[in-house]
Parts: C-alpha cells; sequence; structure tokens
C-alpha cells in the first residue's frame, strides 16, 4: 500500500492562501498553523510591555510593535507577542523582515515552539539582536543576545529584575510589566 505524501507549503502559497482567511495562522516552514486565543494574563502583560517600552522609546525610528503584523523569518511566518523594530516606518508594510527584539509571552500551549524552533527561527535572523521570552505567571523572562556567531541566555526573575535593551538604550523593570498579575502558588506554598 502506498500513502501519498503531501508537500509542504511555499510561503507565497501561505501567504496568498493567509490573505483570505477570517483567522490568523502562522507558518511553521511546512503548513499554516492556526493561532488560538490566549489568556486574560497574557494580554495583560503584552499590553504593559507596550506601554512600559513605548513611553522610554525616544530613539526614532524604532517603535515597539504588537501581534497584528507578521514576521518573516527563516522561511516561517510568525506572529510575535511584541517586536522593536528600527526601519523606517512604512504604514502599508504588513510583513516585518528586519526586528531588532522580538518578545514572546509563553504559554503552556506554545513553550515548545517558543523555546526551541522560534529561538532557532530569529536566531537566524541577522537583525533580531535579542529575543526575550515572558513567563506568563510570574516576573521572570529567558533572554536570549546575539554575540557574534552565538546566542547567550540569561534569565531575570523577581520584583527588582530589570530587562536591558541596549540595543535601544532603555531598561525596564519587571514589576512594570507584571504589576497586575498575581503570582500563581507554587507547590512549595499550597502544602
Amino acid at each position: 500500500m502506498s500513502v501519498a505524501l503531501r508537500r509542504p507549503w511555499t510561503i507565497e502559497q501561505f501567504l496568498a492562501w493567509e490573505e483570505q482567511q477570517e483567522l490568523r495562522y502562522e507558518f511553521d516552514g511546512f503548513e499554516p498553523v492556526a493561532m488560538v486565543g490566549g489568556t486574560e494574563a497574557h494580554a495583560i502583560i503584552q499590553s504593559a510591555l507596550l506601554i512600559a517600552v513605548g513611553r522610554r522609546l525616544n530613539r526614532p525610528p524604532c517603535r515597539i510593535l504588537g501581534s497584528d503584523l507578521k514576521l518573516r523569518v527563516a522561511g516561517r511566518v510568525r506572529y510575535p507577542d511584541a517586536m522593536i523594530i528600527c526601519s523606517p516606518p512604512d504604514g502599508r508594510r504588513s510583513i516585518v523582515e528586519d526586528p531588532v527584539i522580538v518578545f514572546e509571552i509563553l504559554s503552556p500551549s506554545t513553550a515548545r515552539t517558543d523555546l526551541f524552533a522560534k529561538n532557532t527561527e530569529y536566531r537566524a535572523t541577522d537583525s533580531i539582536q535579542r529575543y526575550i521570552i515572558l513567563e506568563q505567571t510570574h516576573p521572570e523572562a529567558v533572554i536570549f543576545t546575539r554575540s557574534g556567531d552565538h546566542w547567550l541566555s540569561e534569565v531575570v526573575a523577581g520584583d527588582t529584575a530589570t530587562l536591558a535593551l541596549p540595543e535601544v538604550g532603555i531598561e525596564l523593570p519587571l514589576s512594570e510589566i507584571y504589576r497586575d498579575i498575581q503570582p500563581e502558588a507554587t507547590a512549595e506554598e499550597v502544602v
């Protein structure tokens, strides 16, 4: 018995198809992947991040954008939770290819993709100098920073921790992003 193998889509096929869809989809290099709804915590963190960075970002043409624009990276199409771009504005653009910093907010359903697949894709995109993964339940971030051909990582956590974004000349206290998030109790606290 023979089994027909599906052919992977091209980016061009995906982009033409997605334009006709009501919902948003990412492209994983093979096929469309539906974007699922998030939690209130995710929305609160994203909103606080956009406001906090936007208030501090005084380096034109750099600006922070939310998850409405597509990001084309390494033969894939993603919708990051936020990204900082420093190229001149183009009001007609719907696809970004040159962000400087990318943010994702971790959730149980996206953790593997954010930590591994997107990490690899973002590392392969030369313009991306920093990739920040924000926890959804408590003030903690995993930061990947480009250093030549390497991708260095560090974790910052806690109410007094600060996100340094030297590429755009700002620092951001984690407490400002998480001010409206109540930390979930850990197993040790419940016992």
